[in-house]
């Protein structure tokens, strides 16, 4: 047939189909894998429907801001402190992995726990924050999960970045630890329960699991950042409920209560693990117990006037 000689041998097609693919920038490469793990998730793990209620709550222009007395194990003792859990949404970047600066539609709307701790061990002060960036769509793990520690011995930094595996970089003043990049497996991120009991706490996982533990754990307790074999349950009590998971590696439990109506406060915490190092070391218990709970836009109360708010959170 005439036009038989324009056909490409299969050769030259294949070579031409490397080529192109090869022209392919590293973002594009990048994107476009994002792109297909986001569509695996959502094909395994469809995005939960948000409720009128959910999004009146959730969708008003305010965080939630929860204040704690807490009872927090360190160095063998326990020592006084407050917490406070600031919940909020916001729109998230997926590939820089950021808060976004104006509305796009490849943007993905998370709940976000910023987590905080402040307490005296002896003459110095340890401050702790966390931040957890987790899709109210409830169908894919945490985007993103930072933890940073400050005392006056020095500072340390973590942050966990969800990618093709977790992306972790930590950094350090411990000369074993220093500064280090690796990437793990994904799996679930104990940070990341704490916002899907706000959501969704029907879908808690519960059984035999394997869990990465916060990163405020593994920091202060020097462990290596992985999962870990784990039992997790929930259990009714009247009109709240406590999840509850066990570390039998770790000889850790973490016990978080909340309410079993919406919008499942979380009322209180406990955690057991073996604190302090060497012969001194004893399993102690950290608790925290609610003080108070307002809806507030705290970015714009930031004058001295609005310092009695403060005061209202009984911190």
């Amino acid at each position: 047939m005439k036009f038989a000689k324009y056909i490409l041998p299969a050769s030259v097609f294949m070579a031409i189909v490397i080529l192109a693919c090869s022209n392919t920038t590293k973002k594009e490469v990048a994107k476009n894998d994002t792109k297909t793990e986001d569509i695996k998730v959502s094909a395994e793990n469809p995005k939960k429907n948000l409720s009128e209620e959910f999004k009146k709550y959730w969708y008003a222009g305010e965080a939630e801001l929860t204040s704690y007395q807490i009872e927090q194990a360190r160095y063998g003792e326990l020592r006084d402190g407050k917490a406070v859990l600031v919940f909020v949404t916001e729109d998230f970047l997926p590939d820089v992995q950021v808060k976004a600066d104006r509305r796009n539609p490849d943007n993905v709307p998370v709940l976000k726990l910023n987590s905080t701790k402040n307490y005296l061990t002896g003459v110095y002060p340890y401050s702790i924050m966390t931040s957890t960036f987790y899709p109210v769509s409830d169908n894919r793990h945490a985007i993103k999960v930072s933890n940073s520690v400050q005392e006056w011995c020095g500072h340390v930094y973590s942050q966990l970045n969800n990618r093709k595996k977790f992306e972790v970089s930590s950094h350090s003043y411990f000369e074993g630890e220093a500064d280090k990049d690796f990437s793990i497996e994904k799996g679930i991120l104990e940070n990341e329960l704490w916002a899907k009991i706000r959501i969704n706490p029907d879908g808690l996982p519960t059984g035999e699991l394997n869990i990465i533990p916060s990163l405020e754990y593994s920091r202060l307790r020097h462990k290596e950042l992985k999962a870990y074999k784990a039992i997790a349950s929930i259990e009714e009590k009247g009109a709240l409920k406590v999840y509850r998971i066990e570390y039998p590696e770790l000889g850790r439990t973490l016990s978080i209560e909340f309410g079993a109506a919406f919008p499942f406060q979380i009322e209180g915490w406990t955690e057991s693990f073996k604190s302090g190092f060497g012969p001194n070391a004893k399993t102690l218990t950290s608790t925290a117990k609610k003080i108070k709970s307002i809806k507030s836009p705290y970015w714009r109360k930031n004058s001295n006037a609005d310092l009695a708010l403060r005061d209202s959170l009984g911190i």
